[in-house]
C-alpha cells in the first residue's frame, strides 16, 4: 500500500461532529478520510429525523435537520476528503507508524483516528407486545421513527413515548395525519417544557389525543396492515382498543458501541473515556461527540463541534510535534484566500 493511501486523519462517523472534524482537518492542511456505516453522510440528522427542526445550533435560530446536514456536508467536504460509505469499521490495530482499520471494503491505513460515531449502532427500542414483531417485519404500518411525514398523510396515527421525539412528532404531524394519538406510560412527559405546553394546548383544542398513563398491550393487523391497538391503563389495568393505521414507537435507542467496544479503548458509561485533549488511551486515537465521556460531558451538537476541533488539532500535533495545536482564527488563514482589505472590512 502506497504512502498516498495512508491518510493523516481518518474520521469514523459522518454525522455533524465527524463532518466538522473533516472541515478542521482540511483547514489544517492534512489529508483526511471519512468512514461511515450508513449509505449517506449526515448521521442521525438524515437517518432518523430529517424533517425535524433543530434550535440549539449557534447562529441558526432554527433549521431543519436535513438542511443542517446539507450545510455540514458542504462545509466538511470542501477540502476533498476521501469518503467511504456503507463500511462499518470492524477492527482497529496499532502498527508501526500507522493504524490499520478493517472494513468490509478492505483495510484502510491512517496515521491518526478521530472516532465520532455518536452512540454507535442505532438500535431502536421496540414495543414488546403481541403483534409488533410480525407487523414490523412485514413493514405493515409500524415504525420506530418518522422519516418522511408525508407517509402518514390522512392516516390514524398512534405515537408511543414520552420524550422529545414523541412530543415533537405529535406536534409535527398536525395537518398531515388524519388523527394523532399520543400515549405514554407515565403522566409526566420528559420533553421540553414549551413543547409539552404546546401539546396540551392542542389537546384542549381537540387536535390531538393524549392518553396517560397508558401502554400498548397488543397490535392487530388486517390484510397485512396494522388496524387496531389495544392499550391498557397502568393504574387500573383497564383495556381500551383504538382504531389505527400506523403505530410509531418513539422509545429511544439502546446504546451499542458495536465493534468499537472490542478495540481496547477504555470505556466508561458505554462511552469512550477521553482526556481534555480528546485523547483515548490508545496513541493516535481521539474521539469526539456523543460517543465520548468525561466529567461534565453534554451530549449536544454544539459541544461536538468544539470537541471535534480539539481532537483534530491535537491529532495534527501528534502527527507533527512541530505543528501548533492552535490553528489561529479562520479569518486570517491563507487557505480561505481572504485579502487584507476583506479582513479589515474595507
Amino acid at each position: 500500500m502506497s504512502d498516498a493511501s495512508i491518510k493523516d486523519v481518518t474520521i469514523i462517523g459522518g454525522g455533524p461532529t465527524g463532518l466538522f472534524a473533516a472541515f478542521y482537518a482540511g483547514l489544517r492542511g492534512v489529508s483526511c478520510r471519512i468512514v461511515d456505516a450508513l449509505p449517506q453522510l449526515g448521521g442521525q440528522l438524515m437517518a432518523l429525523y430529517p424533517e425535524k427542526y433543530i434550535f440549539d445550533v449557534g447562529g441558526l435560530p432554527r433549521i431543519l435537520a436535513k438542511d443542517l446536514a446539507k450545510n455540514m456536508i458542504e462545509q466538511g467536504t470542501q477540502f476533498g476528503p476521501e469518503v467511504v460509505l456503507e463500511a462499518e469499521v470492524q477492527g482497529l490495530t496499532l502498527e508501526d507508524g500507522h493504524i490499520r482499520l478493517a472494513t468490509p471494503r478492505g483495510d484502510l491505513l491512517t496515521r491518526t483516528v478521530v472516532i465520532t460515531a455518536g452512540k454507535g449502532a442505532l438500535n431502536p427500542r421496540v414495543l414488546e407486545c403481541p403483534g409488533w414483531e410480525e407487523l414490523y417485519q412485514a413493514r405493515s404500518g409500524v415504525y420506530t421513527h418518522v422519516h418522511q411525514p408525508e407517509e402518514f398523510r390522512g392516516r390514524r396515527v398512534l405515537l408511543v413515548g414520552g420524550g422529545d421525539s414523541a412530543v415533537d412528532w405529535a406536534l409535527g404531524l398536525q395537518g398531515i395525519a388524519r388523527e394523532v394519538t399520543l400515549i405514554h406510560r407515565r403522566s409526566e412527559f420528559r420533553a421540553h417544557r414549551a413543547s409539552v405546553q404546546e401539546l396540551r394546548a392542542l389537546e384542549a383544542q381537540g387536535k390531538v389525543n393524549v392518553l396517560t398513563p397508558y401502554e400498548v398491550r397488543s397490535l392487530e393487523g388486517d390484510t397485512g396492515c396494522v388496524s387496531a391497538a389495544t392499550i391498557f391503563h397502568n393504574d387500573t389495568g383497564e383495556d381500551r382498543t383504538l382504531e389505527v393505521e400506523a403505530v410509531v414507537a418513539l422509545l429511544g435507542f439502546k446504546p451499542d458501541l458495536g465493534p468499537i467496544g472490542t478495540w481496547g479503548l477504555e470505556l466508561e458509561k458505554n462511552s469512550i473515556k477521553v482526556s481534555q485533549l480528546m485523547e483515548t488511551n490508545l496513541p493516535g486515537v481521539y474521539a469526539a461527540g456523543d460517543v465520548v465521556h468525561y466529567p461534565g460531558k453534554l451530549e449536544l451538537i454544539a459541544t461536538g463541534y468544539g470537541e471535534a476541533a480539539i481532537a483534530v488539532n491535537n491529532a495534527v500535533h501528534h502527527i507533527n510535534p512541530k505543528a501548533r495545536v492552535a490553528p489561529g482564527h479562520s479569518t486570517n488563514l491563507k487557505i480561505f484566500k481572504q485579502d487584507e482589505g476583506e479582513d479589515a472590512g474595507e
